[in-house]
C-alpha cells in the first residue's frame, strides 16, 4: 500500500487525468448506448414463469405492455352523450399514437368496462412492445392526450407501468441535498475547505465512472432499473467515509511534523489497508446475492460491487494524488498557525469522545444492557413482515396512477387492479372439455369477484382466462387466494385428464419470486457471515471478534427492518414523507438490504477495531486497547456515520418507493451501527470479555494466512513484547482511579 501511495504521489497529475479520462470515456459510452434496464422478476421454473412462456408461445402479440385510461364523473353518468362523445374523440387520437397496438372502449360494445353506478369507466390501452422497451416520449403522449379530455366535471387518469414511466424521479435532488449536506459535515470536522472537498471529489469521481458503467453493464446483463440509484447511494457514502478516514489520518501525520508525501504514505499504508479490507466485506457481501441464481438480482449485485470497488480504489489512489495537490492546505489556517508555533504536538483523545470512552469503561454491564434492550424493541416490527406486491396503489396520492388505481377500486372492486391470468395448455376434446367448467367452478371460490370467459388461441392448444379476486393484488388474501386456486380448485378440475392450468399475474410472480428468496435466504444469510467472520478471523487473529461482529452485524439489519416496516408496511408517517400509502414490503428488498448491511456494518467494525488491534499488539492491556481505540476512532466514526446517514436520508427525496426504501433503512442501520452498537455495546462487551476478545488457538493461528492491516511496527511491538518474560502487575480498575482521586481530593 504504501509504494501505490508514493507512486500515486510522485505522478499526482498523472493520475488525476487517466481518473478524469476514465470518468469522461465512461459517460460519453453510456450516452451513446442508453440505458437498456429491465425489471424481469419471473424466476425459471415456478409456476408464473411457466405461466407466461406458455401465453408467449400460444399467444404471440399478447405480450405488449397494457395500460389503462379511467374516467370519472361525480354528475350524471360516464354513459351520457356528452362524456361518450368528448371520451371516445379523445380515445381515437390515442389510437392513432406511436407505439400504441390497440385500445379497447367501453363503448364498443357491453365489455364491463363500466361500473354499476355508472360513475366511472376504463380503456384499455395496449402498447407494441413492454414497457421497459417503451420510449418515455411514447408513454407521456399518452397522458397528454387523455388528460387534455378532462374538465371541470370530469375526471381523466392513468395507470400502468408505461404510464409509471412518466412519474419517475427526474434531476439530482437526492444526490445534491446528500452532498451538500456531507461537505457541510466535513468542514465542521476538519475546518479546511481544501479538506472537506477532497473526499466528496474523490467519491464523485468514482461513482461517475459506476453510474455509467451500470447503464453500459444494462446491455450484457438483466439490470433493474433501480440498480444505478442504489449504487449511486451505497458509492456516496462509503466513498465519502473511506476518503474521511484517510483524510483523518493524513491530518495527523501533517500535526506530527510529517512532510506532505510522508503524511499520504502512512495514512494510505495503514488506513488504507483497513478501507481496502472494508471495501472488500462490503463486495463479498453483495456478491452473497448470486448464489441465489436470480438473473434479476445478479445484475444489482454485480452493480453495486462495482461501484464500491471503484470507490475504494479511488480512495487509494486518487486521494492521495490530491492531497499532495493541496499540500499543509490539509490542516484549517489555525492547525497551521500552531504548527508553525510550536512544533510537532501529541494528538492525545480530548473531550466528549475521551469521557465517553471511560464512561463505557466504568459502566460495561448497564449501557450494555441499555443497548441490548433499545435493539430488542426497534427489531419487534420485523416479525410482521409481510413480502408482497407493492403496486401503484402505494403511489403517492398526488401521483395520477395512485388516482387511477383508487378509482378502479372504488367502482370496480379492488382486484380488478390485479386480475390472475390463468393459462391453460390443451391436448385432446376431454381436456377442452374440463377447461370450460373451470369458469364456474372458479366463480363459486372463496375470494373471487369474476372469471372472464375462456380464449383459445387458433391452434386450439393453448387457452387463457382472467380471474378477478375481491381483494387487492398486494393483499394476503389475494396471496391466499392462490394458494387455494393452486391446490384445490385447479387440480379437481384438472383430474383424469391431461388438462395443464398454470396461475400466473402480478400477485401469483411476486409470491413466487417471494417464495424463492425466503426459501435460499437462511444459505444466503449463512454464507455472508461465514465469510465476513472468515476475513475478520484472518485479519484480528481472534475468535471473539468475528463472533460479537456476527451479533452486531445480525442486530443492526433486525433493527433498521424493523423501522422499515413501521414506516412503509404499517404506514407510520409513509404518506407524510410523500412516500405513498402502507403496503407490503418488496420480495427482493430483503436480500439486497443484507447484502448491503452485512457490509456497511462491517465497514465501522474494522475502523473501531483495528485501532483497538493496533493498541492490544503495542501493549497487551485489553482495557487500554478499548479505551483508547474508542476514544481516538469514535469522533471519525460518528462522523462518518452522520455523512452517510445523511446521504442515504437524502434519497428519500428521489420519489422513488423502492430507492426511499433503500434510503431509510440504510440510514437506520448505520445510525444504529455507529451510536448504540459500535460506540456503546461493543466497547462494553469487549470490556466484560478482557483478554478473551483476543484469543485463538495457537494450532489455528499456525494455519491460518496472515494478512496484515495493523502498521508493522505494531506487530514488531507485539513480537518483542511475546520474547519478554510476563510480570505479573496489578492495575487498578477505573473505579479504583476514580476512589484514589476522591480521597486525594
Amino acid at each position: 500500500m504504501a509504494a501505490i501511495a508514493r507512486w500515486c504521489v510522485r505522478h499526482r497529475l498523472v493520475v488525476v487525468l487517466l481518473w478524469l479520462l476514465a470518468l469522461g470515456g465512461t459517460a460519453a459510452g453510456a450516452t451513446l448506448a442508453g440505458s437498456a434496464y429491465s425489471n424481469d422478476y419471473e424466476a425459471p421454473g415456478t409456476e408464473s414463469g411457466r405461466a407466461t412462456a406458455l401465453l408467449d408461445r400460444g399467444f404471440h402479440g399478447l405480450g405488449g405492455d397494457s395500460d389503462t385510461i379511467v374516467w370519472h364523473t361525480d354528475r350524471g353518468s360516464v354513459r351520457a352523450d356528452a362524456v361518450e362523445d368528448r371520451i371516445g374523440g379523445m380515445l381515437d387520437e390515442v389510437a392513432e399514437l406511436p407505439g400504441v397496438a390497440a385500445v379497447t372502449s367501453p363503448y364498443d360494445d357491453a365489455r364491463g368496462q363500466v361500473s354499476e353506478d355508472g360513475h366511472t369507466a376504463y380503456a384499455t390501452v395496449t402498447f407494441d412492445a413492454q414497457s421497459d422497451d417503451i420510449p418515455e416520449a411514447q408513454a407521456k403522449a399518452l397522458v397528454d392526450t387523455a388528460k387534455a379530455a378532462a374538465t371541470d366535471d370530469l375526471q381523466v387518469e392513468l395507470g400502468g407501468s408505461a404510464v409509471a414511466l412518466t412519474e419517475a424521479p427526474g434531476g439530482h435532488i437526492a444526490e445534491i441535498v446528500g452532498v451538500a449536506v456531507a461537505a457541510v459535515v466535513l468542514f465542521l470536522a476538519f475546518g479546511s475547505l481544501a479538506a472537506s472537498a477532497l473526499p466528496i471529489a474523490t467519491a464523485l469521481v468514482s461513482v461517475g465512472i459506476a453510474y455509467s458503467g451500470i447503464v453500459l453493464l444494462g446491455h450484457l446483463m438483466t439490470v433493474a432499473d433501480f440498480a444505478p440509484m442504489l449504487g449511486m447511494l451505497v458509492g456516496l457514502g462509503v466513498g465519502i467515509d473511506y476518503a474521511l478516514f484517510i483524510v483523518t489520518r493524513h491530518r495527523r501525520g501533517l500535526k506530527r511534523g510529517r512532510s506532505v508525501a510522508e503524511a499520504a504514505e502512512t495514512a494510505v499504508a495503514t488506513t488504507g489497508r483497513a478501507v481496502v479490507f472494508a471495501g472488500a466485506t462490503v463486495c463479498i457481501a453483495l456478491l452473497g446475492m448470486l448464489i441465489l441464481r436470480l438473473s434479476f438480482l445478479n445484475g444489482v449485485a454485480i452493480a453495486a460491487s462495482l461501484t464500491v470497488l471503484l470507490t475504494v480504489a479511488a480512495s487509494v489512489t486518487l486521494l492521495p494524488a490530491l492531497l499532495s495537490f493541496i499540500g499543509t492546505k490539509a490542516l484549517s489556517r489555525r492547525e497551521r498557525r500552531v504548527l508553525a508555533e510550536r512544533g510537532p504536538q501529541p494528538e492525545l483523545p480530548t473531550g466528549f469522545a475521551a469521557r465517553w470512552s471511560a464512561f463505557v469503561e466504568r459502566h460495561p454491564k448497564l449501557l450494555g444492557g441499555v443497548a441490548v434492550l433499545v435493539m430488542a424493541v426497534l427489531a419487534l416490527p420485523t416479525l410482521s413482515l409481510h413480502l408482497g406486491t407493492s403496486d401503484q396503489g402505494n403511489n403517492p396520492a398526488t401521483a395520477t396512477t395512485r388516482k387511477a388505481y383508487d378509482l378502479l377500486a372504488d367502482g370496480f372492486g379492488p382486484g380488478v387492479n390485479g386480475p390472475l391470468t390463468l393459462v391453460a395448455g390443451l391436448d385432446g376434446a376431454d381436456d377442452r372439455v374440463a377447461l370450460d367448467q373451470l369458469p364456474a367452478a372458479l366463480g363459486a371460490t372463496k375470494g373471487v369477484a369474476s372469471v372472464s370467459p375462456v380464449t383459445y388461441n387458433s391452434a386450439g392448444d393453448t387457452a387463457v382466462l382472467t380471474v378477478v379476486p375481491d381483494s387487492s393484488p398486494q393483499s394476503k388474501a389475494t396471496s391466499e387466494l392462490v394458494d387455494r386456486l393452486r391446490d384445490d380448485v385447479i387440480p379437481k378440475a384438472e383430474a383424469g385428464t391431461s388438462l395443464d392450468v398454470l396461475v400466473g399475474g402480478v400477485t401469483a410472480s411476486y409470491d413466487d419470486f417471494a417464495g424463492i428468496i425466503v426459501g435460499k435466504l437462511p444459505l444466503f444469510v449463512g454464507v455472508v457471515i461465514a465469510l465476513g467472520c472468515l476475513l475478520l478471523l484472518l485479519a484480528f487473529r481472534s475468535l471473539g471478534i468475528p463472533l460479537k461482529a456476527a451479533a452486531m452485524n445480525v442486530a443492526a439489519v433486525a433493527g433498521a427492518f424493523g423501522i422499515v416496516v413501521a414506516i412503509f408496511q404499517w404506514g407510520w408517517g409513509s404518506e407524510l414523507l410523500g412516500l405513498g400509502s402502507a403496503g407490503p414490503i418488496e420480495p427482493f428488498l430483503p436480500v439486497i438490504m443484507v447484502s448491503v448491511l452485512f457490509g456497511l456494518s462491517m465497514d465501522y467494525q474494522v475502523f473501531l477495531v483495528s485501532r483497538m488491534y493496533e493498541e492490544w499488539l503495542e501493549t497487551g492491556d485489553n482495557r487500554r486497547a478499548v479505551r483508547v481505540g474508542l476514544a481516538e476512532t469514535s469522533r471519525v466514526i460518528n462522523s462518518a456515520a452522520v455523512i452517510m446517514i445523511s446521504v442515504f436520508l437524502a434519497f428519500v427525496l428521489s420519489g422513488d418507493r423502492v430507492i426511499a426504501m433503500f434510503g431509510i433503512a440504510l440510514a437506520a442501520a448505520v445510525a444504529l451501527d455507529a451510536f448504540i452498537l459500535r460506540t456503546l455495546l461493543v466497547p462494553a462487551l469487549m470490556h466484560l470479555l478482557g483478554g478473551a476478545n483476543w484469543w485463538l488457538p495457537k494450532w489455528l493461528d499456525r494455519v491460518l494466512p496472515r494478512i496484515s492491516i495493523e502498521p508493522p511496527e505494531c506487530r514488531e511491538a507485539a513480537d518483542a513484547r511475546a520474547k519478554i518474560p510476563v510480570q505479573r502487575v496489578t492495575v487498578p480498575t477505573a473505579e479504583e482511579n476514580d476512589d484514589v482521586r476522591d480521597i486525594a481530593g
